[in-house]
């Protein structure tokens, strides 16, 4: 079996990783610099995909930046701390996963891939579109009937292990599985350390909190 895995390089993708890693999948991981404030995180997805011993690891660069329009790609908009509200927030990337999804589904198709794993989550998230269920479903549906693959019969699933756990469910599956936490980077902000303020960091160490372990990076504050 083979798969592709999208690797960031944070907590979630981790996690993932080791899931189809331990599912028995060989794995080819795609990640991205897509004009991201920050490349600590594809340090980390180095590394990561090195632990597992992944067939290959491709870094694709897809200039997001260009469009703008997200605290992540725009340094002119300030990441938020201490956000409240339900509303979509600035660090959401205009499409990010849609663009993601579509270069892992042409990645799957070359290398003969079954599956493509993400680690989207609809429970503990910032209310981000492109990580609801509603949105994965309709895009496997598209890869059914807009690729080669998808029209002879060879249906790519895309696959969301995380997608209805909470922080907390996720880390104690990734402790369980052995998940390499130390290689992975979720912060926003990208300092020496984290941040430990932004929406990533809190909802981190909230879940290590509550899981009952220590987080292995360190932070600011």
């Amino acid at each position: 079996m083979k798969c592709v895995v999208l690797v960031s390089g944070g907590m979630d993708s981790a996690t993932v990783l080791g899931i189809a890693h331990a599912s028995g999948y060989e794995i080819y991981a795609l990640s991205f610099k897509y004009g991201q404030r920050h490349h600590k995180e594809i340090k980390c997805a180095k590394k990561l995909t090195a632990y597992y011993n992944a067939k290959e690891h491709r870094i694709m660069e897809v200039s997001l930046d260009v469009i703008g329009g997200s605290a992540l790609t725009d340094t002119r908009i300030t990441v938020p701390q201490n956000r409240a509200g339900e509303e979509i927030p600035v660090t959401y990337v205009p499409a990010r996963n849609l663009i993601f999804l579509s270069i892992a589904g042409a990645y799957a198709e070359v290398v003969g891939a079954e599956a493509i794993f993400i680690g989207a989550n609809e429970v503990d998230f910032s209310g981000y579109p492109d990580c609801r269920e509603a949105f994965l479903t309709a895009f496997e549906e598209a890869l059914a009937t807009g690729t080669k693959a998808g029209v002879e019969g060879r249906r790519i699933k895309v696959l969301a292990p995380l997608l209805h756990m909470s922080k907390v469910e996720i880390v104690k599956k990734g402790m369980e599985i052995g998940v390499p936490y130390q290689y992975t980077w979720s912060c926003y902000v990208g300092g020496r350390k984290a941040c430990g303020k932004c929406d990533a960091c809190k909802l981190r160490l909230k879940g290590f909190e509550e899981a009952g372990y220590e987080d292995p990076i360190e932070y600011e504050h």
